[in-house]
């Protein structure tokens, strides 16, 4: 059995790591709450965008536009977005895991990463996939200026042909104790079906002034740069969701292992007075 004072260590230790994991539960939290407010402004936006877009493309409508133009896919680029930083629970590893099965399913073709976070960095060059570049994941401060490059290099890849499809590698936010990693075709853009996210076939009931052409050649760059950022969007919320609940796991197991050392502690202290109270017993029947 360790000594009272190893234990009296230990439990020492185990508290101030409880402290840091309490501090950095609230601080997810406070993120996280800022975070899915974006997401929830975000998506109404998204949607009404995509509505638009399935209004312009209509079936057998469509006007001929660049990054409409569907090609046989031999040089493929993706987008992963992943974790900034650790102590996420699983999340970091679930983006790593479903980027090399998108890697594995694509084994004839070309594929090219294009890679947002720094803790996911390190994780998908040990894939040995070929990375076109690599870009910091801000907070909870992103905005249009934070995926506007990416979205206009990948736009120009796509239409000078240097690549035939762009895919999108992120995270679902459902909720703090729920996100999904998915894949998500960026260009060609394809438009949204009726029915899709709830809004039905209306492309009939509309007129268009400017033109449907004019108008979806504005708006198709714009879409590609809300879909991106809504992507983004969702993986901080999510990121930060599952830093929360990591460190709030981490902050209760802490305490059930201080419950642990305690009764341990008191365990020794009691074998040590038992011990000291048989040396006196035996001292004092070899005197007498």
């Amino acid at each position: 059995m360790a000594s009272a004072r190893d234990i009296r260590r230990r439990i020492k230790s185990v508290k101030n790591i409880q402290q840091i994991t309490q501090a950095m539960k609230l601080v997810a939290s406070a993120r996280l709450q800022k975070a899915q407010t974006r997401v929830q402004a975000a998506r109404p936006y998204a949607a009404k965008i995509q509505q638009i877009i399935s209004d312009l493309a209509a079936p057998g409508t469509a006007p001929e536009h660049p990054l409409l133009e569907v090609r046989d896919e031999q040089r493929v680029a993706a987008i992963v977005i992943g974790a900034d930083r650790g102590l996420a629970g699983s999340y970091p590893a679930n983006v790593v895991r479903l980027t090399q099965r998108f890697l594995s399913e694509r084994g004839g073709q070309d594929v090219t990463l294009h890679v947002m976070g720094k803790k996911s960095i390190a994780s998908i060059r040990k894939l040995g996939a070929t990375l076109g570049g690599t870009y910091e994941l801000p907070g909870t401060d992103v905005d249009f200026a934070t995926v506007r490059p990416i979205s206009r290099m990948v736009q120009t890849a796509f239409e000078n042909r240097e690549v035939d499809a762009v895919y999108l590698i992120f995270t679902e936010f459902r909720s703090a104790m729920s996100q999904k990693a998915v894949v998500q075709r960026l260009l060609p853009v394809e438009p949204p079906s009726a029915g899709q996210n709830g809004y039905t076939e209306t492309y009939a009931d509309f007129l268009f002034e400017p033109a449907p052409a004019e108008l979806l050649a504005h708006l198709l760059s714009r879409y590609v740069d809300t879909l991106l950022f809504r992507a983004v969007l969702e993986a901080v919320a999510s990121e930060q969701g599952a830093r929360m609940t990591a460190m709030s796991t981490a902050t209760t197991n802490a305490g059930e292992m201080i419950e642990r050392l305690t009764l341990s502690l008191n365990r020794a202290r009691q074998a040590a007075i038992t011990a000291e109270i048989a040396e006196i017993v035996g001292a004092a029947d070899a005197i007498s």
